[in-house]
């Protein structure tokens, strides 16, 4: 069973999954344009799908979490800033600012041991 802390990460991660799966595919197509780059709709997917893996390494329980959420935290900022750059994203920029903090309180003790 997850600590509340790790669940709330694991809660963080799954709606930045949904969040950036959902508006890459519906959002962004209607816009076209920029947000239909190959760039940018190839770092919503590897996003949702960090975010996706993130959540299933806390929830297997996996040693190695640390270190996928210190990844997913990159992704998740990268993805919030080319968003925001987009604009009209705000969703997103949200779901990946918050999954990115909360990933980021989880990948500490990775940095503190020396890892």
């Amino acid at each position: 069973m997850a600590s509340p802390h790790m669940q709330k990460c694991i809660d963080d991660c799954l709606a930045c999954y949904q969040t950036c799966l959902s508006m890459a595919m519906n959002h962004c197509l209607e816009l076209g344009g920029e947000h239909v780059a190959k760039e940018h709709l190839t770092l919503m997917m590897a996003c949702a799908e960090m975010c996706r893996t993130a959540a299933h390494f806390m929830i297997i329980g996996s040693d190695h979490h640390p270190y996928v959420c210190a990844e997913c935290a990159e992704i998740c900022e990268q993805c919030a800033k080319d968003c925001e750059r987009l604009g009209d994203m705000e969703a997103c920029v949200a779901a990946c600012g918050k999954c990115a903090a909360s990933c980021r309180e989880m990948a500490i003790p990775m940095t503190a041991s020396g890892a």
